[in-house]
């Protein structure tokens, strides 16, 4: 085995094995969760895409245990109602502060920061990601993001790159399709 390919294997492991015993992930919805675009209509609204294998995901993963959680500067009423609808009552919406936020999060739950997940895209995730035991972003995330995430993923922000990180969660936890949960993908 070429020893280039040896280190790509071992550094891949070594990464996936990061995904284990996760308690929690977080997400940014803006560049993560939806396209870092958005739409401005005539009247001022914003208007976001989300991924249905996302959605799908997010509840998949609700529903069978994991916590998902969501700490977004962005206030739009449609984000909030569509987390909702897949499971996800701790949004944190139209937050300033996201670390106060992320605090606020893991003293409810209890949670261990080596343990989450954080999956963000730009400046304003910043500083919260390096409170996580397991920062990520997705493929088009900023330059200083991907500088220090421990998983980037070779997906595109709203675009799928929520199913791609939490299927590995549940797979390496035995957890993806292990369960009888009816779920539609709305």
């Amino acid at each position: 085995m070429p020893v280039t390919y040896y280190l790509l294997l071992t550094t891949y492991y070594f990464m996936l094995n990061l995904f284990k015993d996760v308690e929690a992930v977080i997400f940014d919805v803006d560049g993560v969760l939806s396209p870092s675009n958005v739409l401005i209509l005539e009247n001022g609204q914003l208007l976001r895409q989300t991924s249905t294998r996302d959605g799908y995901a997010i509840k998949y993963a609700i529903r069978s245990g994991l916590k998902v959680a969501i700490i977004t500067g962005g206030k739009s009423e449609g984000v909030i109602r569509r987390y909702n609808g897949l499971g996800v009552m701790d949004i944190f919406a139209g937050v300033e502060d996201k670390i106060e936020a992320f605090e606020d999060y893991i003293y409810a739950y209890d949670l261990n920061p080596e343990k989450i997940i954080y999956v963000g895209d730009d400046l304003p995730d910043y500083e919260v990601m390096k409170k996580v035991g397991i920062p990520c972003c997705p493929v088009d995330a900023a330059e200083e993001i991907k500088a220090f995430s421990k998983y980037i993923s070779p997906v595109k922000g709203g675009f799928g790159v929520a199913r791609d990180i939490l299927e590995k969660v549940m797979k390496l936890n035995g957890t993806w399709m292990k369960t009888n949960i009816s779920i539609s993908n709305e």
